[in-house]
């Protein structure tokens, strides 16, 4: 393992409740109702591809253009939000997990859909953990797609096989394993069964000696 990439939402941090909160806002506005299951479907979708599964919830057609408007609402809504994003807001480990790798010379990339990912990290006071960066601005397919794992492996100057993933969703276990990388399920291995190891949190994992234990195996 010479590299570790990193999706952001329910991995670095916990956005996934301002998407909800905004889609809400938009459910609202059409009139219909927007819950916590049907959230569960946008995990890892890009934003397009998530305004037409929350489109089709509540059975309404739009224009391309007419997308484009109520994509941007929804966007300038869930900015508000991250804008008021502190440090704590960061996930219990993640922070000293990063550092670790750092100290024991690990490349260490974001390889997010977002396109706001930049902010966030900036928001939240660890922009400067991250080597590369390969989110919603450089990258244009969503996962399960592998770009935006390859796109981090490319911007840290490795071979896809040389890094391991961090994912807390099924589209994105799939997406690290098209693109020839093994991946750590952040979460329910119930739900991620697909991935290579699990994690509850980051307290799970520690280095030693420059290599990556997971409780108790060595990568």
């Amino acid at each position: 393992m010479k590299g570790c990439i990193f999706d952001l939402d329910g991995v670095i941090v916990d956005t996934a409740k301002y998407h909800y909160l905004a889609w809400k806002k938009i459910a609202d506005e059409f009139g219909f109702e927007f819950t916590l299951k049907d959230n569960e479907r946008l995990k890892g979708v890009s934003r397009m591809a998530s305004l037409d599964i929350l489109l089709s919830i509540g059975g309404i057609t739009l224009s391309e253009e007419e997308k484009l408007k109520v994509a941007d609402r929804k966007n300038k809504i869930y900015l508000e939000y991250i804008l008021k994003m502190t440090p704590e807001e960061v996930l219990p480990g993640v922070k000293e997990f990063l550092t670790a790798l750092h100290g024991a010379g690990v490349k260490v990339s974001l390889g997010s859909a977002s396109k706001n990912a930049k902010t966030i990290l900036r928001q939240v006071g660890i922009e400067e953990l991250f080597d590369a960066i390969a989110d919603g601005t450089n990258v244009s397919k969503a996962k399960p797609d592998p770009e935006v794992f390859l796109k981090g492996a490319e911007l840290l100057g490795l071979a896809p096989a040389d890094c391991l993933v961090f994912e807390d969703a099924v589209a994105g276990v799939e997406a690290a394993h098209r693109g020839g990388m093994k991946c750590v399920g952040v979460g329910d291995p119930e739900v991620l069964s697909e991935a290579d190891y699990h994690i509850g949190g980051f307290e799970d994992l520690k280095m030693e000696d420059g290599k990556l234990k997971i409780k108790n195996v060595t990568i």
